[in-house]
């Protein structure tokens, strides 16, 4: 039996995945959370989505109430496959194909595929990623079509009638902070600038006013800027 009102979030303890959460439980009365361990180079998420967990359940009662069990998978099958610049220590490049090296082949298949595997024993029938089509020319992977056909696949294979939900598909960095702030205000922005974490390089010393990271790696560089966007808006209004 599946439930509409119950949801799987896959969350890596990043800005997007957050954000993703917050959403998820403004709009469901059961939330699950999955996360992977695939031998990445900023393991420091892994803590980070601790953290961002526990600073969800603090938000509000009702959220507290509506959060349910998390998960962590082994996925370390991927780093085994990989030679990437998020699974091995390497300088960050673009390859001869003109995709970045941080670009890990199969990965969000295989999140979506295991969440599904997850989401099938335990009755979830949508699952919620933070794949945003801003990251597309460089992650084909986050692509609206890739989750589109991801999903016809997964339901024609477990014959069951999975959703594939991405909120923040078509949004850039800036619009995915005002989307946090519409579901959270002001203390969802600082819940996502001290817990989450972006940084490829795993860099958890330096706070910036748009979170810790090294400020130089293209996702630090992505976050910062659409924050500065973000605040340009918002003072523009």
């Amino acid at each position: 039996m599946t439930h509409s009102t119950r949801a799987l979030v896959l969350l890596s303890g990043g800005q997007d995945s957050t954000t993703c959460l917050a959403w998820a439980l403004s709009q469901f009365t059961h939330v699950e959370t999955v996360g992977f361990d695939y031998g990445q180079r900023n393991h420091v998420e892994l803590t980070a989505r601790m953290e961002v967990i526990l600073g969800l359940r603090q938000f509000s009662p009702e959220w507290n109430t509506r959060l349910g069990d998390d998960h962590l998978l082994d996925l370390s099958l991927i780093w085994t496959l990989s030679d990437t610049a998020l699974t091995s220590n390497m300088a960050i490049s673009l390859m001869d194909n003109g995709l970045p090296n941080t670009f890990v082949p199969g990965r969000n298949l295989f999140f979506f595929l295991t969440a599904a595997t997850l989401g099938y024993r335990r009755g979830i029938s949508t699952l919620i990623g933070g794949m945003s089509q801003a990251d597309g020319p460089g992650y084909p992977d986050c692509r609206l079509t890739t989750i589109n056909a991801l999903e016809q696949c997964i339901n024609l294979g477990m014959d069951f009638p999975f959703q594939l939900k991405t909120p923040l598909i078509q949004k850039d960095k800036a619009s995915i902070w005002q989307f946090a702030h519409d579901i959270g205000g002001d203390r969802l922005l600082e819940l996502i600038r001290e817990s989450s974490h972006t940084c490829y390089l795993g860099e958890r010393t330096k706070r910036h006013d748009w979170g810790y990271g090294c400020a130089q790696c293209p996702a630090c560089m992505l976050r910062s800027t659409g924050h500065a966007t973000f605040l340009e808006r918002k003072l523009s209004t």
